[in-house]
């Protein structure tokens, strides 16, 4: 864990300098840009610490199959996600080690996140941090073709709050050839370019109730749907829920945005939409605290609710704001720890970078 600590310290401490170095800009939300050099820095760290791993998660099955597979067009597709596939495959032909398409894979998906960030939150430092302490960087070194898909989908954010549903719709179709999952993201579309905390809002969150109390007969209608698909095998899943405190975490910058909501409005006009998009997160981490397999739909908005935290601060009083920033902090490090260091006792093993290197 202690690289994931150091990931943790620079990355905060680069993203701060950035905002605070920041330069004043019209185009956008912010109204300032962030210091690109300092951005650099805290990238690097990211993207180094992801991509030089040889653990975590499915990490070493991903790199096991690079190793054996034979990536031949007829092979690639005839196979599920044929974009990592076919990724996999132009990549082979140049090299047989498999952490090229580990470090390049994070590369991408970290990039394009922390642009995103760059565009949107308003503090970055805190969206960055929270990346790491609510379990989110972890599970990219996990599900990687999922993520990568989320991280291709959350770039389509601008084209989301504009309204450009052909730019949408051709990026989320583009990120369903490296997982098909992210095809969610196609009906979600006209769920949340709406107004928050309508009767919409209710709705969804009577959803998530009525789903957790009747659960048995959901997932037997859900399961009956995806039988034919390459999701069947998660009839058999058998690990329980997802934390409660998990989905605590998941609510609390909701909570605070329902009663910041009219602040919000004024001072990020988009934020109706990344609301939103964030309730429906925590509707699907409702849902799978009685399956954890749900949380997996959940990473396509979980990077919405880190855009979310970047603004929450702000939605207090200004004599409050350094208090609250200070909790904050405090509160996503206790609960890092509680969820990697105690629960998951998550270790980090590299064959080139390793503490204190």
């Amino acid at each position: 864990m202690e690289m994931i600590w150091f990931a943790l310290l620079a990355v905060f401490f680069n993203a701060f300098m950035a905002r605070y170095f920041a330069a004043s800009t019209a185009d956008g939300p912010l109204g300032i840009r962030p210091n690109r050099f300092y951005m650099a820095l805290g990238a690097a760290c990211l993207i180094l610490v992801s991509g030089l791993r040889n653990n975590i998660g499915d990490t070493y099955l991903y790199m096991h199959s690079y190793r054996v597979e034979d990536f031949s067009w007829s092979s690639v597709l005839q196979k599920d996600d044929i974009g990592f596939n076919l990724f996999q495959m132009l990549l082979k032909q140049y090299t047989e080690d498999p952490q090229l398409m580990i470090m390049l894979t994070a590369l991408v998906t970290n990039a394009l996140i922390i642009i995103v960030f760059c565009q949107y939150s308003r503090m970055i430092e805190l969206s960055l941090y929270a990346y790491i302490t609510t379990g989110s960087f972890i599970v990219s070194m996990n599900g990687i073709r999922q993520f990568l898909a989320a991280a291709i989908v959350f770039t389509a954010t601008r084209a989301l709050l504009e309204g450009k549903w052909k730019i949408y719709f051709a990026i989320v179709i583009f990120a369903s050839f490296f997982h098909q999952s992210a095809l969610i993201m196609l009906p979600i579309y006209f769920l949340v370019r709406r107004r928050a905390w309508t009767l919409t809002t209710m709705m969804l969150l009577s959803l998530g109730i009525l789903i957790v109390v009747g659960y048995n007969y959901f997932s037997s209608a859900l399961f009956s749907i995806i039988e034919n698909t390459q999701y069947s095998g998660y009839r058999s899943f058998q690990e329980g829920g997802a934390n409660v405190l998990r989905v605590i975490v998941f609510v609390i910058p909701l909570a605070i945005a329902f009663l910041g909501k009219d602040k919000l409005r004024r001072l990020f006009p988009g934020g109706d939409v990344i609301v939103n998009l964030s309730l429906v997160g925590a509707v699907i981490m409702i849902i799978s605290t009685q399956n954890w397999i749900f949380a997996r739909l959940g990473i396509y908005f979980s990077l919405y609710q880190l855009i979310l935290l970047g603004w929450v601060i702000k939605l207090f009083r200004e004599k409050d704001q350094r208090l609250m920033y200070i909790a904050f902090i405090g509160f996503y490090f206790l609960y890092f720890f509680y969820e990697n260091v105690i629960i998951l006792d998550i270790r980090y093993a590299s064959d080139y970078i390793r503490w204190p290197f």
